[in-house]
Parts: structure tokens; sequence; C-alpha cells
């Protein structure tokens, strides 16, 4: 079972987050490597925001692959090189997760693994096969 919370005693959150998400019971748990900005192509697009989109469609197939989707995310983090747009991030970010409001940590860092690569999002999530 997952319990979303914002406690009073914090700052509200300022995006589409929950401060925390206490899990309990015996969920099954999914643990995602880093997802890059590159479509199955091979392509990587050369703007950061729509490599973000592409690196969440991506954390979406995974997802899938073991039978959850978003709602069943608990904890994403983002790591940016450069300039990301805060309010096109934020709306793709909104966009994709449609109201699902897992807990989410924003990073800032000087590189990722090459060079073209603006954008990495990892993430875990939980099921509880038995109440759904």
């Amino acid at each position: 079972m997952r319990t979303a919370r914002d406690p009073g005693t914090v700052h509200a959150p300022i995006a589409g987050y929950t401060h925390q998400i206490e899990v309990t019971g015996t969920p099954r748990w999914l643990v995602l490597s880093g997802q890059i900005g590159k479509r199955p192509s091979g392509e990587v697009p050369s703007d950061p925001a729509e490599q973000l989109a592409v690196a969440l469609d991506n954390v979406t197939a995974q997802l899938a692959a073991a039978g959850m989707d978003v709602a069943d995310l608990v904890k994403v983090t983002f790591y940016l090189v450069g300039d990301v747009d805060t309010a096109r991030r934020r709306e793709v970010i909104t966009q994709w997760s449609g109201g699902h409001r897992p807990c989410m940590t924003v990073l800032y860092v000087s590189a990722l693994a090459a060079p073209e690569y603006y954008v990495e999002v990892d993430a875990w999530a939980c099921r509880d096969e038995q109440s759904r």
C-alpha cells in the first residue's frame, strides 16, 4: 500500500510532485536504470525538452515491459545538463504524468554518458498486486 503525504510542517510542493510516499506491505518493486532521450531508432533530439519527452517515453516503455504504468511510480530523478527551460520541463512532465504525483528530484549536472545527452531519468515503481 502507498500513502502519499505533504506534511504541513514543510513548504508545499512547488510543482507536480509529492514530498513523501510511504510503501507498506509486500508490493512488487521495479528499479529503472537511467533512461536517456534516445529513440528506439537511435536518434537523439538536439532539443533538451524533446529529449526529456523521449526519456519519459522510455520510462513508460520500461514500466509497460514489467506490467506497470506511470501510476505505479513512487520516485523519479531527473538529471539535466545545461539550460532546460523550467516551464517547458514542467509542461512535458505534467503531460506525461497525467496528474500522478510521485516523489521527484531534479538535478543539474555537468555531463552525462555522452555529450549529446542532456537528460537522463531514473525511477522506482511499486505495485501491490492484491489491490489491483
